[in-house]
Protein backbone atom coordinates (compact mmCIF):
# COMPACT_ATOMS: atom_id res chain seq x y z
CA UNK A 1 0.00 0.00 0.00
CA UNK A 2 1.21 3.27 -1.17
CA UNK A 3 1.66 5.84 2.28
CA UNK A 4 -0.75 8.93 2.07
CA UNK A 5 -0.12 12.41 1.32
CA UNK A 6 -0.81 16.03 1.64
CA UNK A 7 -1.14 18.92 -0.85
CA UNK A 8 -2.42 22.42 0.55
CA UNK A 9 -3.30 24.22 -2.76
CA UNK A 10 -4.28 28.04 -3.19
CA UNK A 11 -7.24 28.94 -5.32
CA UNK A 12 -7.01 32.60 -5.79
CA UNK A 13 -10.33 34.24 -5.72
CA UNK A 14 -12.62 34.51 -8.87
CA UNK A 15 -13.30 31.01 -9.21
CA UNK A 16 -11.16 29.31 -11.84
CA UNK A 17 -9.46 31.95 -12.85
CA UNK A 18 -6.80 32.43 -10.60
CA UNK A 19 -5.74 28.98 -9.87
CA UNK A 20 -2.67 27.40 -10.97
CA UNK A 21 -1.93 24.79 -13.56
CA UNK A 22 -0.31 22.84 -11.08
CA UNK A 23 -2.66 23.27 -8.25
CA UNK A 24 -5.63 22.21 -10.55
CA UNK A 25 -3.88 19.02 -11.69
CA UNK A 26 -3.61 18.75 -7.40
CA UNK A 27 -7.49 19.14 -7.30
CA UNK A 28 -8.86 16.71 -9.67
CA UNK A 29 -6.45 13.57 -9.27
CA UNK A 30 -6.74 13.64 -5.37
CA UNK A 31 -8.48 10.76 -3.98
CA UNK A 32 -9.86 12.83 -1.42
CA UNK A 33 -10.12 16.55 -1.90
CA UNK A 34 -11.01 18.91 1.01
CA UNK A 35 -11.86 22.68 0.60
CA UNK A 36 -12.45 26.34 2.11
CA UNK A 37 -14.05 28.90 0.63
CA UNK A 38 -16.07 31.89 1.40
CA UNK A 39 -17.94 31.62 -2.73
CA UNK A 40 -20.49 29.47 -2.73
CA UNK A 41 -20.04 28.89 -6.81
CA UNK A 42 -15.94 28.07 -5.95
CA UNK A 43 -17.31 25.22 -3.76
CA UNK A 44 -19.30 24.30 -6.85
CA UNK A 45 -16.68 23.96 -9.57
CA UNK A 46 -14.58 21.78 -7.00
CA UNK A 47 -17.44 20.00 -6.52
CA UNK A 48 -17.17 18.99 -10.34
CA UNK A 49 -13.34 18.90 -10.82
CA UNK A 50 -14.08 16.28 -8.07
CA UNK A 51 -16.72 14.27 -6.46
CA UNK A 52 -14.92 13.16 -3.65
CA UNK A 53 -14.88 16.60 -2.59
CA UNK A 54 -15.95 17.96 0.60
CA UNK A 55 -16.14 21.41 2.45
CA UNK A 56 -14.42 22.04 6.05
CA UNK A 57 -17.00 25.02 6.50
CA UNK A 58 -18.86 23.15 8.63
CA UNK A 59 -16.38 22.83 10.95
CA UNK A 60 -17.49 26.40 12.04
CA UNK A 61 -20.05 27.29 14.18
CA UNK A 62 -21.46 30.42 15.87
CA UNK A 63 -19.50 30.73 19.33
CA UNK A 64 -16.82 28.29 18.64
CA UNK A 65 -13.67 28.82 19.24
CA UNK A 66 -11.59 29.19 16.17
CA UNK A 67 -8.46 27.11 17.48
CA UNK A 68 -10.66 24.20 18.08
CA UNK A 69 -12.28 25.05 14.52
CA UNK A 70 -8.77 24.93 13.13
CA UNK A 71 -7.92 21.80 15.33
CA UNK A 72 -10.77 19.99 14.02
CA UNK A 73 -9.93 20.60 10.12
CA UNK A 74 -6.45 19.53 10.52
CA UNK A 75 -7.66 16.04 12.20
CA UNK A 76 -10.17 15.91 8.96
CA UNK A 77 -7.81 16.81 6.50
CA UNK A 78 -4.99 14.49 7.91
CA UNK A 79 -7.84 11.29 8.66
CA UNK A 80 -7.97 10.30 5.03
CA UNK A 81 -4.26 10.72 4.80
CA UNK A 82 -3.81 8.26 7.57
CA UNK A 83 -5.82 5.58 5.70
CA UNK A 84 -2.96 5.81 2.83
CA UNK A 85 -4.86 8.21 0.33
CA UNK A 86 -3.64 11.55 -1.48
CA UNK A 87 -5.00 13.95 -0.30
CA UNK A 88 -5.74 17.82 -1.49
CA UNK A 89 -6.99 20.65 0.38
CA UNK A 90 -7.78 23.69 -1.17
CA UNK A 91 -8.08 27.34 0.46
CA UNK A 92 -9.38 30.79 -0.92
CA UNK A 93 -6.31 33.09 -1.71
CA UNK A 94 -2.73 31.78 -1.07
CA UNK A 95 -3.22 28.63 1.34
CA UNK A 96 0.09 29.96 3.19
CA UNK A 97 -1.67 33.47 4.74
CA UNK A 98 -3.62 33.89 7.38
CA UNK A 99 -4.14 30.27 7.38
CA UNK A 100 -3.55 28.48 10.56
CA UNK A 101 -4.99 24.61 9.98
CA UNK A 102 -2.82 24.67 6.48
CA UNK A 103 0.41 25.03 7.95
CA UNK A 104 -0.31 22.80 11.32
CA UNK A 105 -1.69 20.23 8.61
CA UNK A 106 1.36 19.79 7.05
CA UNK A 107 3.75 20.26 10.01
CA UNK A 108 1.62 17.17 11.59
CA UNK A 109 1.89 15.02 8.56
CA UNK A 110 5.21 15.72 8.28
CA UNK A 111 6.02 14.85 11.96
CA UNK A 112 3.92 11.35 11.75
CA UNK A 113 5.85 10.29 8.09
CA UNK A 114 3.93 11.49 5.71
CA UNK A 115 4.85 13.73 2.54
CA UNK A 116 3.38 16.99 2.67
CA UNK A 117 3.59 20.13 0.64
CA UNK A 118 1.93 23.70 -0.25
CA UNK A 119 1.67 25.17 -3.58
CA UNK A 120 1.51 28.79 -3.50
CA UNK A 121 -1.96 30.62 -5.06
CA UNK A 122 -2.77 34.87 -5.43
CA UNK A 123 -3.58 36.52 -1.90
CA UNK A 124 -5.69 38.96 -1.19
CA UNK A 125 -2.62 41.08 -1.02
CA UNK A 126 -1.64 40.52 -4.80
CA UNK A 127 -4.99 41.33 -5.86
CA UNK A 128 -4.50 44.50 -3.73
CA UNK A 129 -0.84 45.55 -5.56
CA UNK A 130 -2.34 45.16 -9.02
CA UNK A 131 -5.88 47.11 -8.05
CA UNK A 132 -4.23 49.99 -6.29
CA UNK A 133 -1.40 49.64 -8.55
CA UNK A 134 1.07 49.17 -5.21
CA UNK A 135 4.67 48.11 -5.98
CA UNK A 136 5.86 46.53 -2.84
CA UNK A 137 9.63 46.34 -3.61
CA UNK A 138 9.07 50.02 -3.00
CA UNK A 139 8.71 48.94 0.63
CA UNK A 140 5.66 47.10 2.61
CA UNK A 141 5.08 45.68 5.52
CA UNK A 142 2.19 43.40 6.57
CA UNK A 143 0.68 41.99 9.79
CA UNK A 144 -2.39 40.27 10.89
CA UNK A 145 -4.54 43.47 12.09
CA UNK A 146 -4.77 41.60 15.67
CA UNK A 147 -1.12 40.68 16.07
CA UNK A 148 -0.41 44.58 14.68
CA UNK A 149 -2.41 45.70 17.62
CA UNK A 150 -1.63 43.54 20.66
CA UNK A 151 2.56 42.83 19.85
CA UNK A 152 2.40 46.80 19.25
CA UNK A 153 4.71 46.31 15.62
CA UNK A 154 6.74 48.46 14.89
CA UNK A 155 7.06 50.17 11.61
CA UNK A 156 8.25 52.50 9.18
CA UNK A 157 5.84 55.07 8.23
CA UNK A 158 7.93 56.25 5.32
CA UNK A 159 6.96 52.06 3.77
CA UNK A 160 3.40 51.13 2.52
CA UNK A 161 1.33 48.86 5.62
CA UNK A 162 -0.72 46.62 5.20
CA UNK A 163 -2.76 44.93 7.61
CA UNK A 164 -5.02 41.56 7.20
CA UNK A 165 -8.35 40.85 8.70
CA UNK A 166 -9.22 44.02 10.28
CA UNK A 167 -12.77 43.02 10.90
CA UNK A 168 -12.03 40.55 13.73
CA UNK A 169 -9.92 42.22 15.39
CA UNK A 170 -9.36 40.44 18.69
CA UNK A 171 -12.07 38.01 18.60
CA UNK A 172 -11.54 34.67 18.93
CA UNK A 173 -14.60 33.26 18.30
CA UNK A 174 -16.81 32.53 15.35
CA UNK A 175 -19.89 34.71 14.06
CA UNK A 176 -21.66 35.03 11.40
CA UNK A 177 -21.56 38.53 10.76
CA UNK A 178 -20.21 40.25 7.81
CA UNK A 179 -18.28 42.21 11.07
CA UNK A 180 -17.00 40.40 14.00
CA UNK A 181 -15.63 43.47 15.84
CA UNK A 182 -16.50 47.38 15.48
CA UNK A 183 -14.80 47.62 18.54
CA UNK A 184 -11.26 46.29 17.14
CA UNK A 185 -11.54 48.99 14.46
CA UNK A 186 -11.53 51.49 17.16
CA UNK A 187 -8.57 50.33 18.92
CA UNK A 188 -6.24 49.30 15.55
CA UNK A 189 -7.46 53.32 14.87
CA UNK A 190 -6.26 54.41 17.78
CA UNK A 191 -2.70 52.48 17.57
CA UNK A 192 -2.25 53.41 13.88
CA UNK A 193 -2.89 57.34 15.49
CA UNK A 194 0.25 56.95 17.35
CA UNK A 195 2.55 57.12 13.98
CA UNK A 196 -0.02 58.96 11.20
CA UNK A 197 -2.28 61.91 11.66
CA UNK A 198 -6.06 61.55 11.78
CA UNK A 199 -6.73 63.19 8.60
CA UNK A 200 -4.11 60.44 6.74
CA UNK A 201 -5.94 58.61 3.61
CA UNK A 202 -6.29 54.94 4.46
CA UNK A 203 -7.72 52.33 1.71
CA UNK A 204 -10.18 49.98 2.69
CA UNK A 205 -9.78 46.81 0.45
CA UNK A 206 -11.90 44.12 -0.57
CA UNK A 207 -10.54 41.58 -3.63
CA UNK A 208 -13.03 40.86 -5.85
CA UNK A 209 -14.23 36.97 -6.15
CA UNK A 210 -16.14 37.18 -9.60
CA UNK A 211 -14.76 37.44 -13.28
CA UNK A 212 -15.81 40.73 -14.68
CA UNK A 213 -16.44 42.19 -11.22
CA UNK A 214 -14.58 45.00 -9.40
CA UNK A 215 -13.15 45.29 -6.24
CA UNK A 216 -14.15 47.07 -3.22
CA UNK A 217 -12.38 50.09 -2.66
CA UNK A 218 -12.79 52.46 0.16
CA UNK A 219 -10.62 55.85 0.23
CA UNK A 220 -11.27 57.34 3.73
CA UNK A 221 -9.22 59.53 6.40
CA UNK A 222 -7.97 57.40 9.14
CA UNK A 223 -10.17 58.76 11.85
CA UNK A 224 -13.09 57.58 9.78
CA UNK A 225 -11.91 53.73 9.85
CA UNK A 226 -14.04 52.58 12.54
CA UNK A 227 -17.25 53.73 10.45
CA UNK A 228 -16.22 52.53 7.22
CA UNK A 229 -17.54 49.35 5.43
CA UNK A 230 -15.43 46.89 6.54
CA UNK A 231 -16.07 43.00 6.68
CA UNK A 232 -13.98 40.11 7.50
CA UNK A 233 -12.43 40.02 4.64
CA UNK A 234 -11.35 43.50 4.33
CA UNK A 235 -7.72 44.58 4.05
CA UNK A 236 -6.45 47.97 5.32
CA UNK A 237 -3.73 49.41 3.24
CA UNK A 238 -1.93 52.79 4.83
CA UNK A 239 0.16 54.73 2.44
CA UNK A 240 3.21 55.96 3.18
CA UNK A 241 3.38 59.17 5.44
CA UNK A 242 6.52 60.34 3.89
CA UNK A 243 9.26 59.60 1.72
CA UNK A 244 12.05 57.32 3.02
CA UNK A 245 15.51 59.53 3.22
CA UNK A 246 18.24 58.93 0.70
CA UNK A 247 21.33 57.51 1.73
CA UNK A 248 23.66 59.90 0.10
CA UNK A 249 26.98 57.77 1.01
CA UNK A 250 25.73 55.31 0.37
CA UNK A 251 24.53 56.47 -3.26
CA UNK A 252 27.82 57.54 -3.86
CA UNK A 253 29.51 54.10 -2.81
CA UNK A 254 27.47 52.59 -5.51
CA UNK A 255 28.00 55.39 -8.46
CA UNK A 256 24.31 56.18 -8.14
CA UNK A 257 23.46 59.81 -8.98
Amino acid sequence: MNPGSLTIVGIGYRIAGQITPEAESCVREAQKLFYLTSNWTTGSWLRDLNPTAESLSNSYAVGKDRHETYNEMVERILEPVRKSLEVCAAFDGHPGVCAVPTHEAIRRARVEGFKASMLPGISAEDCLFADLGVDPARGCQSFEATDFVVRRREIDPSSALVLWQIGLVGFLEHSSEMLWSREGLFALADVLKETYPANHEVVVYQANHFPGGNPHIQRIPLSRLAESDVTIWSLLYVPPKSAPRLNRRMMARLGIT
